[in-house]
């Protein structure tokens, strides 16, 4: 199973955990990471979570991530191509911004089969190839699958 977690899902545990879904999110998020230490899950990195990560203002969470891309098991880099590019900017005419709909485009360019964010915006998009989806719902098909 190939998993793409966005930028927000990264940072999800340097949140205030006194929220109780911001919580419960952390802890669902941790376990996928465990399941991608355990190769139990694949995970995908991109480009643009290269980008934002470096542009994180705090160093030691953002070098934690960078540590942590280190998973993955496959790459999408920048496509000479256009093909990312054009099924991002097919996303973004459904008001995803920019950002976030190269995300979903990585995602759905290396047939990822989830991509798991806490942005509740993006939870509303509907992809046709990738099943978008929170951590804790990731964590509850999970279970329920195995």
């Amino acid at each position: 199973m190939k998993v793409y977690l966005d930028n927000c899902c990264y940072n999800r545990p340097y949140d205030d955990q006194s929220d109780l879904r911001i919580s419960l999110e952390t802890q669902a998020k941790l376990f996928i990471q465990y399941l991608i230490q355990e190769k139990k899950l694949e995970l995908v990195t991109s480009y643009v979570l290269y980008y934002e990560n470096s542009k994180n203002p705090h160093t030691s969470r953002s070098e934690t991530i960078f540590d942590f891309f280190k998973n993955a098991t496959s790459y999408v880099g920048i496509d000479k191509n256009n093909h990312i590019l054009d099924l991002a900017t097919k996303i973004q005419i459904t008001g995803i911004k920019t950002a976030d709909a190269c995300h979903i485009a990585c995602a759905e360019f290396s047939k990822c089969d989830f991509f798991v964010t806490t942005d509740d915006r993006i939870l509303k998009y509907k992809s046709e190839t990738t099943k978008i989806i929170n951590p804790i719902q990731f964590v509850q098909l999970f279970f329920k699958e195995n």
